[in-house]
């Protein structure tokens, strides 16, 4: 299993699932999930309807429709208050959840957003440590479908810290 950063848009790649950044009511909203329900189409919006919503740190699955990536993991982060809430371990089951639904599902390759360092202002530094040990975790958990799990940064700057993370975690 590799675990990469690219710099790039995620509602672009072509993949077999990408993760949404969503809100608790997986209807769309701002940063990466509306970049995503904007680039799905109204499919999606009506697919996330019927999943009637996700607590924080759950994962729930959707086709694609527009997109070119087969299926979205929507996931709801959480939102950063001083760090001593519970954030991290909810921000950890974000990207563990996400990585079982795909492998439940029998999928090979898997893109993250930077989840909950927009507007739920997660400082990126401890949200990049914890994505990257997280992967690192189940890479390390056992056999799995996945074979590519790429964090995929829409700037410079995530993309630099993401990539730090990676060389400190290589084993």
């Amino acid at each position: 299993m590799k675990i990469e950063v690219v710099k790039g848009d995620i509602t672009e790649l072509e993949i077999d699932v990408i993760v949404n950044a969503a809100n608790k009511s997986l209807m769309g909203g701002g940063g990466v999930d509306g970049a995503i329900h904007r680039a799905a189409g109204p499919e999606l919006k009506e697919a996330c309807r019927k999943l009637n919503g996700a607590a924080t740190g759950e994962a729930k699955l959707t086709k694609g429709f527009d997109l070119p990536a087969k299926y979205v993991i929507h996931t709801v982060g959480p939102v950063f208050k001083d760090g001593r809430q519970g954030e991290a371990d909810k921000l950890r089951a974000c990207y563990w959840n996400s990585l079982q639904l795909a492998h439940k599902y029998q999928l090979e390759s898997i893109a993250f957003p930077a989840i909950s360092t927009g507007i739920y202002g997660y400082p990126m530094e401890e949200a990049a440590r914890i994505a990257v040990k997280t992967a690192q975790a189940f890479k390390e958990n056992g056999p799995s479908t996945i074979k590519t799990i790429l964090f995929v940064a829409y700037d410079h700057e995530t993309e630099k810290v993401i990539r730090r993370h990676l060389q400190l975690n290589k084993n």
